[in-house]
């Protein structure tokens, strides 16, 4: 099983400077082998069209053809990287392309802003005495807030505006499946967070609408500088903090939220919904986004896992319209109470959507030993991870 724990790294201004360069050299790296990848499939396409090409038959380019060629093509810029940072960057590129054809978009070119991590896949870091060492870098120091588990696999050193930080991907041995004893169904709204199927509810905190006026104040400022001057970078990062600020936020509220829900329960169960596709109705995309229903189901997942219980993902389909008799009970988002004609039934519709939600589960209740990871993973489309720090 692996986990990852992530601290805070405090570098010194000249550190600062060389990490910068490296993200600049990885960025670049990054640019230059899409850049190939992309004019390779250009000339591919021509031959499929027209069945030859000027340049010769082409062939499609892949991880170690680009690797082979950065070693026999390395600048001086890049001699000053760690050689495996190199390599996990080409090996970045060609996870975007396998994630294309999952779904994914088409990967694209990276901005000065955008690309803020790079790894250590392999060897060239280490921990010694309140600093991690890493290589063509140099000692930095870490606040090591707590013990480490496992055996560490990889380092990513990740920028977040002015801050760094370090994430350990680390591998521990695997624990005993507990005895599954309570289960709870939860259904996922807006008006409540989530309502649980014994009639908890738990309100959203909405932190993105109660930022809103400082948000748009400080746009508003950032809107009238003048483009590529200082100030107007000065309050670019201005702007990222408070959108650092509410990201922080709404990811403490659902670490502690998911913890409690795994601490609690056995088994939960969710909807299996289709976030993506609901972000295009305008009128709530805000609303959902701010609620973060994804992050809450992805921090339940990987906890559960650790815990060795189970998070079930089930079928959305007809939960709200649908009477736990069985009966179809069709009814608009204003109507707020669930009437049933056919059994008389009265409870509040999120209630009832979440029983049917428990209901619908497929791993039972008693005497259940099982491990999440056999269970409903699609959804997950990497590896749980447990990120410590925040």
């Amino acid at each position: 099983m692996k986990k990852t724990f992530q601290f805070r790294i405090y570098p010194t201004k000249n550190q600062e400077a060389i990490l910068n360069r490296t993200l600049s050299t990885c960025r670049h790296l990054y640019n230059d082998s899409l850049g190939e990848r992309r004019r390779q499939a250009e000339l591919n396409e021509l031959e499929r069209t027209f069945g030859v090409t000027p340049w010769g038959k082409p062939e499609w380019i892949d991880y170690y053809d680009q690797k082979l060629e950065l070693t026999a093509t390395k600048t001086s810029v890049q001699k000053e990287v760690y050689s495996q940072v190199l390599q996990d960057v080409i090996k970045r590129v060609d996870r975007s392309f396998k994630n294309l054809y999952r779904g994914s978009g088409y990967p694209r070119f990276q901005g000065r802003n955008r690309y803020n991590s790079f790894t250590y896949p392999q060897s060239g870091f280490g921990l010694e005495d309140g600093k991690i060492n890493l290589s063509k870098i140099g000692s930095i120091r870490i606040i090591l807030h707590r013990e480490i588990e496992g055996t560490i696999k990889t380092c990513t050193i990740k920028r977040d505006i002015d801050q760094w930080y370090v994430s350990f991907s680390v591998e521990i041995d695997d624990t005993v499946p507990v005895e599954i004893k309570t289960q709870i169904g939860i259904d996922v709204g807006l008006i409540d967070l989530i309502t649980l199927s014994n009639g908890e509810q738990i309100k959203p905190p909405k932190y993105l609408r109660a930022s809103e006026k400082r948000l748009a104040r400080e746009q508003i400022h950032l809107s009238k500088k003048k483009k590529r001057s200082k100030n107007r970078n000065k309050q670019r990062i201005v702007v990222a903090k408070v959108h650092r600020r509410i990201r922080y936020q709404r990811k403490d509220f659902n670490q502690k939220l998911s913890t409690n829900l795994v601490n609690q329960y056995d088994h939960v169960v969710f909807e299996k919904l289709q976030i993506q596709n609901m972000l295009k109705n305008h009128c709530l995309a805000k609303s959902i986004v701010d609620a973060s229903w994804s992050q809450l189901i992805n921090l339940t997942l990987y906890k559960a896992e650790y815990a060795v219980k189970i998070v079930e993902l089930v079928n959305p389909n007809g939960t709200s319209q649908t009477c736990i008799c069985g009966y179809k009970v069709p009814k608009d988002l204003s109507i707020r109470v669930h009437e049933c004609p056919s059994c008389g039934l009265v409870l509040p519709r999120d209630q009832v959507s979440a029983i049917i939600i428990k209901n619908r589960s497929t791993a039972g209740i008693a005497g259940i030993q099982a491990r999440p990871s056999n269970l409903n993973r699609e959804p997950m489309k990497r590896e749980a991870t447990l990120l410590v720090g925040w």
